[in-house]
């Protein structure tokens, strides 16, 4: 082989390697936060310097920004949705009625706390689980000197295993699934292997906070809802069956979510005129660019070839013994999570799914590697970005390697059994 033939066999390697590179340090900026500079900002230098050295054309990383357009429009409502709740007092009535319910009992109050993270995780989003619960749960740890690891581990490790009890309770259903399946085929598929990962999820994180969750707690009196977190609660609860019906008719439900968000702002603006500002400058908004950032990464990623090797990986799951298929899909999307994110992993399960030749159950068995597999890491999922997000603003520090220890443990058994269920 010549030179000049030798030169051009290693210029595609070499775009690939810098590509890898730059994905490999952006999602490290993410954890590590060096100089305290904002998670949003490293994914969006990230694409910024893919662009930059010609590793992708300007205008393909536009199209993929586009792409996601109706994730950032339902993170958007959702938020929206969340904060009219967080400023109009639903959490401090939310943490108060938990502690009365627990009655003293440590833990009796980690079961009230899993429990509303189910419920919250259904109706809106697990990222509607971690934008509500987690500052109720700094709060109950402020009012009734609790340890914080048991109760907020419990909403980071919820917030996805709850999240394909319905199409809207994660985002990247929307971003797999180019039309989400009506609300009977989803139960139909997706109930039992919710079941089983909320109830060993459970079990295993209860057992881990044992000694944690031994003696009393404070008791205090229920508290009654005030008029304002009233008004919050039954919009969302409206806004929430308004989503779910889109989804059942397969219109946008990113749409209908900026839409309930965006109206619910106003509303509550017209009765307290500081409320559309307060959600606009409390929201944790800079979640949409470093998602917006993701997605261009992943479309780099893609340009080196890795679609077209899941797309030969998921035929060949296919025709696998259905146990086996649903393992080594689930396993290998949860693996590609927690090395790049399941939102723009998502994305390339969207496309990779596009084949004809791949069978329904291995799509499932993707969709649960896509939401329950990220619990493996603190990177692994945007709900648990946005958790550490939180927690950092709050000035309480989760360390990587603390949080795959517990990852470990709790997602392999859960994942395993989701996967066993699927039918």
């Amino acid at each position: 082989m010549g030179s000049g033939a030798v030169c051009r066999a290693l210029v595609p390697h070499t775009q690939s390697i810098a590509v890898w590179a730059i994905s490999a340090a952006t999602i490290a900026a993410i954890v590590v936060r060096p100089f305290r500079i904002g998670e949003w900002v490293w994914p969006v230098l990230g694409a910024g310097a893919i662009v930059a050295a010609r590793l992708l054309p300007g205008a393909t990383a536009a199209r993929a920004a586009a792409d996601g357009l109706d994730v950032y429009l339902f993170l958007a409502g959702m938020l929206a949705l969340a904060e009219l709740m967080r400023v109009n007092g639903a959490f401090d009535w939310l943490a108060a009625n938990m502690l009365s319910g627990a009655a003293g009992n440590a833990r009796r109050l980690f079961v009230w706390v899993y429990a509303a993270g189910i419920l919250v995780t259904a109706l809106l989003s697990n990222d509607g689980t971690i934008v509500l619960l987690t500052p109720a749960v700094l709060a109950l740890s402020h009012r009734a000197n609790l340890p914080k690891a048991p109760y907020l581990y419990a909403c980071a490790f919820i917030s996805n295993a709850a999240s394909f009890v319905l199409p809207i309770s994660n985002p990247a259903n929307l971003v797999v699934f180019r039309r989400l399946p009506t609300l009977a085929p989803w139960l139909a598929t997706f109930a039992l292997p919710s079941l089983g990962a909320i109830v060993v999820t459970f079990a295993i994180l209860y057992w881990l906070f044992r000694n944690e969750l031994r003696g009393e707690i404070a008791v205090e009196p229920a508290v009654p809802l005030g008029a304002d977190a009233k008004r919050a609660l039954l919009f969302g609860g409206v806004s929430s069956a308004l989503i779910v019906a889109s989804a059942g008719l397969g219109l946008p439900v990113g749409r209908t979510a900026f839409a309930c968000g965006a109206i619910g702002t106003l509303l509550a603006s017209l009765i307290r005129s500081n409320t559309a500002a307060r959600v606009l400058r409390e929201g944790p908004w800079s979640i949409v660019p470093l998602v917006a950032g993701l997605f261009v990464i992943v479309q780099a990623v893609d340009e080196t070839g890795i679609l077209h090797a899941a797309r030969i990986f998921l035929r060949n799951a296919g025709s696998l013994p259905a146990a086996w298929a649903h393992l080594a899909t689930g396993g290998a999307v949860t693996i590609a999570d927690n090395l790049l994110n399941n939102l723009p992993v998502g994305v390339l399960v969207r496309y990779a799914l596009s084949d004809n030749g791949i069978a329904t159950h291995v799509a499932s068995a993707a969709l649960i590697g896509v939401d329950l597999g990220p619990n493996l890491s603190l990177t692994g999922s945007l709900a648990t970005l946005l958790w550490l997000l939180m927690l950092r603003r709050e000035g309480v520090d989760v360390t990587a390697g603390n949080f795959l220890r517990i990852g470990v443990v709790v997602t392999v058994p859960a994942l395993v059994l989701a996967l066993l269920c699927l039918r």
